[in-house]
């Protein structure tokens, strides 16, 4: 069952912007709902897949400790638009102790912090960006993309854009009717400054933690065994 899981994670995560995609240029009656269902259950296939795997508490420990830290940064900088420490915090998860903490970091971390901000239909979708941003730094750290600093730096900032492009599509697809490219470039273009704020905020907050905090991690991550 658990290996079972573990291959659809890449099809289910690759499933919801492909249904996007496929909404700009074929839209159906109840685009809004049907997308939601998807990203519902790529989201809920990660967690049924960290419950299967029935983690020791010490496995457990490092997901839930960092995905509280990230919800109350977020909440913490909440009167700021977008700066946020959130994306930071998921891919040095996803780096220090692989893809699916990584995922489950950034997906823990938008729904406790939206018991403060407010839950609604909006909440799986920012699991699902905060949790790929973290998925994909995972897989990055996997094939050793992260060995040079400015290319994490890098990647931070453009996860501003992954998390945005998500967020907004969704919105377009769901509420925009009729949906045009002018109207979908105007949606886009009004999320433009705070999307450069989150990608300049996850570089500074990735610049403060990242050698600090992972150094700690990996020692947690050794003296415990734990696995990636």
């Amino acid at each position: 069952m658990k290996k079972f899981l573990a291959h659809l994670e890449v099809p289910a995560l690759m499933a919801t912007p492909l249904l996007l995609l496929a909404s700009i240029f074929f839209p159906v009656a109840q685009t809004g709902a049907l997308t939601l269902v998807v990203v519902s259950a790529t989201v809920l296939l990660f967690f049924v897949n960290f419950e299967v795997s029935r983690p020791a508490l010490r496995q457990i420990m490092p997901t839930v400790v960092l995905g509280s830290l990230a919800a109350a940064g977020r909440i913490l900088f909440a009167a700021v638009p977008s700066f946020k420490p959130v994306s930071a915090i998921a891919i040095l998860a996803g780096v220090v102790f692989g893809k699916r903490v990584g995922f489950m970091v950034g997906a823990l971390a938008a729904l406790v912090s939206n018991f403060f901000f407010g839950q609604g239909p909006w909440t799986p979708w920012q699991m699902y960006a905060w949790g790929i941003v973290g998925y994909i730094a995972g897989v990055a750290s996997e094939h050793d993309w992260f060995e040079h600093r400015w290319v994490l730096l890098v990647y931070g900032f453009f996860s501003a854009a992954l998390f945005s492009v998500m967020l907004n599509t969704y919105y377009a697809v769901s509420f925009i009717q009729p949906l045009t490219w002018q109207s979908a470039m105007l949606a886009y273009g009004a999320s433009l400054p705070f999307d450069i704020t989150h990608g300049v905020a996850t570089v500074i907050f990735l610049g403060l933690i990242y050698v600090p905090w992972s150094a700690k991690l990996q020692r947690i991550k050794r003296k415990y065994q734990l696995a990636t």
